[in-house]
C-alpha cells in the first residue's frame, strides 16, 4: 500500500474523474490534503493554513490557563512555555509561508493576546 494513500483525507475536485493507477493502486486526485500537520493544494493559500495554526495554538494554551494566570508562577517561566510550547505550535512550517501584511497582523495579534495575559496590560502616560 502506498503511504500517499494514507494522508489524502480531502474531498474530490469535481465530478470528472481524474484519478491515476499505478499497479492497480486507484489514486484519485483531490483538491487539498493535510501531510504532517501542513495542508496542501493547488493554490496554496496561507490564511487558511495560519488560522489553523492560530487556533492550534489557542488550544494549546486554553490547558494552560491556570499555569499563566497563577501568582505563584514567575513571569520569566510563563514565557519560556510560551516559547517553548506555543509558539512552535503556532509556527509550524512558517519556512513556507508568503506572508503578507493582513497575515502579519493576525500573528501579532494572537502573539500580543498572549503576551498581555503573562505581563498584564502596558502603561501609557502612567494610566
Amino acid at each position: 500500500m502506498c503511504f500517499i494513500t494514507k494522508y489524502i483525507k480531502s474531498t474530490k475536485k469535481d465530478t470528472r474523474n481524474e484519478s491515476l493507477n499505478i499497479n492497480n493502486l486507484h489514486i484519485e486526485q483531490v483538491q487539498q490534503y493535510k501531510y504532517l500537520g501542513y495542508i496542501v493544494n493547488a493554490s496554496n493559500p496561507v490564511e487558511e493554513e495560519i488560522k489553523e495554526r492560530i487556533a492550534l495554538g489557542t488550544k494549546a494554551y486554553y490547558p494552560n490557563l491556570k499555569f499563566f494566570k497563577s501568582r505563584l508562577v514567575t513571569k520569566y517561566s510563563k514565557l519560556k512555555l510560551y516559547r517553548t510550547v506555543i509558539r512552535p505550535i503556532v509556527t509550524y512550517t512558517s519556512e513556507t509561508w508568503v506572508l503578507k501584511q493582513p497575515v502579519i497582523q493576525k500573528i501579532l495579534v494572537f502573539e500580543r493576546k498572549i503576551l498581555i495575559r503573562i505581563f498584564g496590560p502596558t502603561k501609557e502616560n502612567q494610566i
